[in-house]
């Protein structure tokens, strides 16, 4: 790991951030190449600032990356948990990561638009994957569609369910719909897991709920499982609808 030496004495120490190469020191590294080219673990060090008795600032972000596996699950770490996992990180420290981590969740939907056209399953994901990343249980929401499938008001939340599983009534699922008068319906919920396969359960539900809509003629243009992306050609969700699991109404 870097900055870890030995002495003459045959003692280990620590090196301090500034007595690194200038090329590592974060800091330089940020002038150098710019924001989007540096690490996570780099971007880290410099919201930290500083490291803790021991370790410098560098290998405290490694360390962090390291525990929680990814920033998504670092997000989900509440402050002090970060606290506890991290002696020397102490309130100020924990409750700064938490601020830069929720800003960076809020821009990503600030970019979704306050009302935008959900035209396809990606669009609709869009919508939802910030509100999914940092859950640890599933949450059944309803994205509610005006004549143009403009979302009309942020997703609803119907129900939260235990770790492995949601409750989801008829009566929850179209209550919003009617009340705002949508057009139509974008059912989805998230996997905590991180596969968004469905489940034999999830396809029941949505075949059901597709039969509610007809009969109060609120269309339900699809169900999305929202899961996390894997890799670079992974979508992170799964569309009922493109995937033939169930006939949906038309646009």
């Amino acid at each position: 790991m870097i900055g870890s030496c030995v002495s003459e004495e045959g003692g280990v120490y620590r090196v301090r951030v500034k007595d690194l190469p200038r090329a590592l020191q974060p800091r330089e590294k940020f002038d150098r190449l710019g924001p989007e080219n540096l690490s996570e673990a780099d971007l880290l060090a410099l919201i930290l600032r500083t490291g803790t008795t021991g370790t410098n600032v560098v290998e405290l972000a490694e360390k962090i990356l390291m525990q929680y596996g990814s920033l998504s699950a670092l997000s989900r770490a509440s402050a002090a948990e970060l606290k506890k996992d991290f002696p020397g990180i102490g309130k100020e420290k924990a409750k700064l990561l938490k601020a830069a981590l929720e800003i960076g969740r809020r821009l990503v939907q600030e970019n979704v638009g306050e009302r935008p056209r959900i035209a396809s399953p990606e669009e609709a994901a869009a919508v939802l994957r910030e509100r999914a990343r940092s859950l640890d249980r599933e949450v059944f929401w309803v994205l509610l569609l005006d004549t143009k499938t403009r979302l009309m008001i942020p997703p609803v939340e119907v129900s939260k369910g235990t770790l492995s599983s949601s409750l989801v009534h008829p009566r929850e699922i179209f209550k919003p719909a009617i009340q705002h008068s949508a057009a139509s319906i974008i059912l989805s919920h998230n996997h905590p897991s991180g596969d968004p396969s469905p489940s034999a359960n999830d396809i029941c539900i949505t075949k059901k709920l597709i039969e509610a809509g007809k009969t109060m003629e609120i269309k339900v243009l699809d169900h999305l499982i929202i899961g996390r992306k894997t890799c670079d050609g992974d979508k992170g969700f799964f569309s009922l609808r493109e995937s033939g699991l169930a006939v949906f109404e038309e646009r």
